[in-house]
């Protein structure tokens, strides 16, 4: 099979497509036949191994202390079950999935075929999207799912998602929306309008405004890109506010806990089956939908890294698989 691989840190130049064997499902495991899969921003900062100086050590231990310990990267995909383990009793072959791998570091995804158990991060396929639409749900759906449950958004909440035009900003915004929260997001200029139509009531541009000056006050903020802090934010959350975060801010979490009545949540989002089916669902109603900025073939992975690397992305960058070669 063809597949992308990642042998050592650095730029998107150390990404290589390689012959390598078709994976066998374990037992208890399923053999995708990927038809479409992504490049998140986390792949790229696992790639370029571009993390906080604290987070040095604690990312090598994690990822591979000298070369990524796993070197086919890809979270997301969506495909086809080829095969089953004798075990699965779940899925069956010829079944339609999406799903997303479950285990620290580069994921897999991105290549011809991908192993992956049966319990944990995948689910059939939305019946009204396409492989492409399906591969860019599952990690940013996920995420945004997470952290707003996290945050127990209450219907008349007022929410405010920074970083509302990412891949894990646009889900949060609709989710938000369905569980009646008023929704503030806030963007870049080029990304206003996009915001606005998946259900922000009001969109703030942070290129001309700060928000946190505008004397308004939330009940939940939720930076999905980590580019603000909770210093920054804590005037702007209510008493009893919660400020969420895809990053890992261990010591202002641990005092905000000991010192206020303002929180601060962050962790790792649940890759539980029930959640994919959960936002399937939603999908499906009609309630949800994906935000693909840019497609590229598998082919062209460098470019789809270096372009994700510029941090402009509006939602996500899709990588379509085509199966041309023998595998």
């Amino acid at each position: 099979m063809k597949a992308v691989v990642c042998t050592k840190y650095g730029p998107p130049d150390v990404l290589q497509l390689q012959d390598m064997e078709k994976p066998v499902p374990k037992d208890n495991e399923v053999l995708v036949k990927v038809h479409a899969t992504t490049v998140t921003a986390g792949d790229v900062r696992i790639r370029s191994f571009t993390y906080p100086a604290w987070f040095w050590f604690f990312g090598r231990m994690m990822f591979g202390l000298a070369r990524p310990r796993k070197t086919i990267p890809g979270d997301e995909l969506a495909g086809e079950i080829e095969s089953v383990g004798k075990d699965v009793k779940l899925f069956k072959e010829g079944d339609q999935v999406f799903g997303l791998n479950c285990s620290f570091g580069l994921g897999g995804g991105n290549a011809e075929y991908k192993c992956l158990p049966e319990e944990r991060g995948l689910a059939i396929k939305p019946a009204n999207m396409t492989y492409e639409e399906a591969a860019a749900v599952p990690f940013g759906g996920l995420t945004a799912l997470h952290f707003l449950r996290k945050g127990n958004i209450q219907g008349g909440q007022k929410v405010l998602i920074y970083g509302a035009s990412g891949s894990v900003g646009t889900y949060a915004v609709q989710l938000a929306r369905c569980f009646g929260a008023e929704v503030t997001g806030v963007c870049s200029t080029t990304n206003l309008e996009l915001v606005e139509s998946l259900g922000a009531e009001q969109v703030i541009d942070y290129t001309q405004e700060d928000f946190t000056t505008s004397g308004e006050t939330y009940d939940v903020i939720f930076d999905a890109v980590m580019k603000t802090s909770f210093s920054r934010c804590k005037n702007s959350l209510k008493q009893k506010g919660v400020y969420l975060t895809v990053d890992w801010p261990l010591l202002q979490a641990l005092w905000s806990s000991m010192t206020g009545s303002k929180k601060v949540v962050f962790g790792v989002a649940s890759t539980e089956n029930e959640d994919l089916i959960f936002l399937k669902e939603l999908i499906e109603a009609g309630k949800i939908k994906p935000v693909i900025d840019r497609l590229y073939p598998l082919e062209q992975i460098i470019e789809a890294h270096r372009y994700v690397e510029k941090g402009h992305k509006k939602g996500n960058v899709v990588i379509t698989v085509a199966h041309n070669s023998k595998t």
